[in-house]
């Protein structure tokens, strides 16, 4: 049967420009979506990170109209390859308010709620009226420091440094239909819809995706030093379906304005719903991109996850625990102008393995004499 990925576009995806990767009998192969058509484009461009390095857009080998789907045994794959996988933290007011909670709660769903109305009064408007780096981010600093009300993670939301950490390892992520992690000894997690943003080498935005920055709240709530532990387990990251290339059907702007929408639904009945709003994100998309820039280099391009408004604190189970993920839970990330991307919870210790390392995959296109076009 063939794989439909008519759900996964928006509904003016035949004006648009798409680039995704699928897993075929051969091995991965690069498809572009131009018109409405989808097309094989792995003969002139092997890798993603090629493609969107030499901008390889064009050409490729016909596969049919996207109504038909993708050929029998071929599966969509994350839409990157070779790229590192970045991601910014605390990048809008909600969620350093949840990271403080998280952190004063040491990780305690139960005494998130207390904590949190606390938070609000203190600290909810200041924080939502300043520019991160400014002076009057300076003065509302002061101000909480005075108070001991201050934390790490306010110190990123506020100030002049954003977090970027490294969110999962080269060719680890998963796509779009794909099971999606946590780790077996989390009580307390929740996924994270967020735009993730492609650039090329040289830190230019070529296009835009979406992305589940899959975390647990309890590692990280005990330590921020347990961040690694937190974010980079077996299928935690997910990135798809399409990349949506930047062209004059889609620009940046489109992605400072877009709202990114969550559904997670339970297993037992469970249904949530929240919004992801990017026009509240404190840092503008191309200041977290030069962040992540800096002086590091990125031979290969990098993706980077912009940051999530949406936190979870809807009772799941019990009054007060707040929200947390159950396996079989399907979770559903769309946008009106980049596409819908949906995957279903499991353990990271039962997800499909990941074996398609760089090595891997460099043996894979040297055997079907493609790595000259890598």
């Amino acid at each position: 049967m063939a794989t439909n990925i008519l759900e996964g576009l928006p509904s003016d995806y035949a004006s648009g420009q798409f680039l995704g990767r699928a897993e075929t009998p051969a091995g991965p192969s690069i498809l572009a979506i131009r018109k409405g058509t989808i097309y094989d484009i792995t003969e002139v461009a092997a890798s993603m990170s090629g493609a969107i390095e030499r901008r390889h857009f064009d050409g490729g080998i016909k596969l049919g109209p996207v109504e038909n789907g993708l050929p029998e045994g071929w599966r969509l794959l994350a839409p990157i390859d070779l790229q590192c996988i970045k991601a910014a933290g605390v990048t809008f007011a909600l969620s350093a308010i949840e990271r403080v909670i998280e952190e004063r709660a040491r990780g305690d769903a139960a005494s998130a709620a207390v904590i949190r109305a606390q938070l609000e009064d203190k600290v909810g408007s200041g924080i939502r009226s300043v520019v991160p780096g400014s002076e009057e981010a300076m003065q509302l600093k002061a101000a909480l420091i005075d108070q001991g009300m201050w934390s790490q993670y306010l110190e990123v939301a506020i100030g002049p440094d954003a977090e970027i950490f490294s969110k999962s390892p080269v060719l680890s992520s998963v796509g779009h239909g794909a099971e999606i992690g946590v780790r077996s000894d989390s009580n307390w997690n929740n996924p994270e819809p967020e735009v993730v943003l492609v650039c090329d080498s040289a830190g230019e935005i070529i296009g835009a995706t979406l992305g589940n920055d899959v975390n647990l709240r309890d590692f990280e709530g005990r330590s921020a030093l347990l961040l690694s532990k937190a974010k980079d387990n077996t299928a935690s990251c997910s990135i798809g379906p399409f990349i949506r290339i930047f062209d004059e059907s889609f620009a940046l702007d489109d992605v400072r304005a877009a709202s990114v929408d969550l559904t997670i639904e339970g297993p037992e009945g469970y249904r949530l719903e929240g919004t992801n709003d990017m026009s509240q994100i404190s840092r503008d998309p191309t200041d977290l991109v030069d962040q992540c820039l800096s002086e590091h280099h990125y031979p290969d391009g990098f993706v980077l996850f912009c940051g999530t408004l949406f936190a979870p604190t809807q009772d799941r189970d019990e009054p007060g625990a707040g929200f947390t993920h159950k396996v079989g839970d399907v979770v559903t990330i769309s946008s009106e102008r980049i596409g819908t991307l949906r995957n279903t919870v499991t353990l990271s210790s039962r997800a499909t393995p990941w074996r398609m390392g760089v090595a891997a995959f460099a043996t894979n296109l040297a055997e079907r004499g493609l790595i000259d076009r890598i």
